[in-house]
């Protein structure tokens, strides 16, 4: 008599599992970014602590330090942004306001430099992952050197924007949270998780834990992607997404800024692209203009916010929205459209991913110093002395 062995999976049912996994793990790293960025909000007072921040802002460059800072801890550029709009309507002067855009493109960046930290564990995917992370860092950073005594010294941003804004303003009001889907699908659960941690745990404690449980759940999801993209990037998988970030500079730029303006977090969809330079599927620099796209899509944010003001201050809030759009428009024209500019960027990241992947304690030092320690010092200083 014949035994009959069981039937073993077929391809395309592993396949059809690999991509549900896939699809679980992204939707991980939304829901502990997520959790991350609202532990921060809770520990700091959220957008009325940002706003307690801005108080300190007596001069440009103490400006820029607020605007790291505020969206490290926020962590959401959108977010602080959005309050710069509307502090600009309620009196805040352009002129300090401008440097506060400018910080916040640098304090956005430390989200995808966490997630690469994920890779931790093997030097080659930590390497890729970190350089391709911290090109973020490092671009915003030549746009800040480049621009801002610019803009000091002449006030073209001032002056382009508030020109602009006189043809925007006079609109129907538009609601930023009509176009966010995915705030809902991260919403409740992160509303759960909090109100648990709320009922066990004192405020403080709750709102670290928090923030734990995100950075752990993102080494989690992580590794796990890591896992699935290196068997699924393969064929025909591997050429629609080249298709989409790898054919060129101008499509990688559009698609960057597509996907920010869908998910309206540039933290999330840089995020999202490290793991698959970690994994191999892409390099650094093929990710590069996607980071630039993403740059641009989050601009979308403030526009919007701006288009609900009304009164003596819609003007003002617009014309701040505005410079964060040409802000990263000429980074994008500048920066990457000059080839000597263009590599330094790349050249800086790779060299920081060199060092940190031998001493993995200066990747967490790097973190700390740059986004919290020197921002943090000098506005205790200039708080003390004002």
């Amino acid at each position: 008599m014949t035994q009959v062995s069981p039937q073993a999976p077929s391809s395309s049912q592993n396949k059809l599992l690999s991509w549900l996994f896939l699809i679980l793990s992204v939707y991980a790293i939304l829901l502990s970014v997520g959790m991350v960025g609202s532990g921060f909000k809770w520990v700091s007072g959220g957008s009325a602590g940002a706003r307690e921040l801005f108080e300190f802002a007596t001069n440009p460059f103490v400006a820029l330090l607020i605007g790291i800072l505020a969206t490290s801890l926020v962590q959401s550029s959108s977010t602080v942004t959005s309050v710069v709009v509307g502090l600009v309507a309620g009196g805040l002067p352009i002129e300090i306001a401008i440097p506060m855009i400018m910080g916040a493109n640098i304090g956005t960046t430390i989200t995808n430099t966490l997630v690469s930290l994920g890779h931790i564990r093997k030097k080659s995917e930590f390497r890729n992952a970190f350089a391709a992370a911290t090109i973020h860092d490092f671009f915003n950073l030549i746009c800040v050197v480049i621009f801002l005594p610019l803009e000091i010294a002449f006030g073209f941003l001032e002056k382009a924007s508030g020109w602009a804004s006189n043809f925007l303003i006079g609109g129907d009001s538009m609601s930023i949270k009509g176009f966010n889907f995915i705030k809902p699908l991260t919403k409740p659960v992160i509303g759960e998780i909090k109100h648990f941690l709320g009922s066990v745990l004192p405020e403080k404690a709750a709102a670290i834990t928090l923030i734990v449980l995100g950075v752990l759940a993102i080494f989690a999801a992580i590794t796990i992607i890591g896992r699935i993209l290196r068997a699924l990037m393969v064929g025909r998988a591997k050429a629609i997404l080249h298709g989409a970030i790898g054919r060129g500079p101008v499509s990688g730029i559009t698609s960057g800024a597509v996907v920010t303006v869908l998910v309206q977090s540039s933290s999330t969809t840089t995020s999202l692209m490290v793991p698959l330079v970690g994994s191999g599927v892409f390099k650094p620099r093929d990710i590069f203009p996607f980071t630039l796209g993403a740059n641009i899509g989050t601009t979308i944010t403030a526009l919007l916010a701006a288009t609900a003001l009304s009164g003596a201050g819609a003007a003002a809030g617009m014309q701040i929205a505005l410079v964060h759009l040409f802000y990263n428009l000429l980074g994008v024209l500048v920066v990457f459209g000059l080839p000597f500019l263009r590599e330094l960027p790349l050249q800086a990241a790779e060299r920081l991913a060199e060092v940190a992947t031998q001493r993995h304690s200066l990747a967490a030092a790097y973190v700390l110093t740059v986004f919290f320690v020197i921002p943090g010092i000098c506005v205790a200083i200039m708080s003390a002395l004002s």
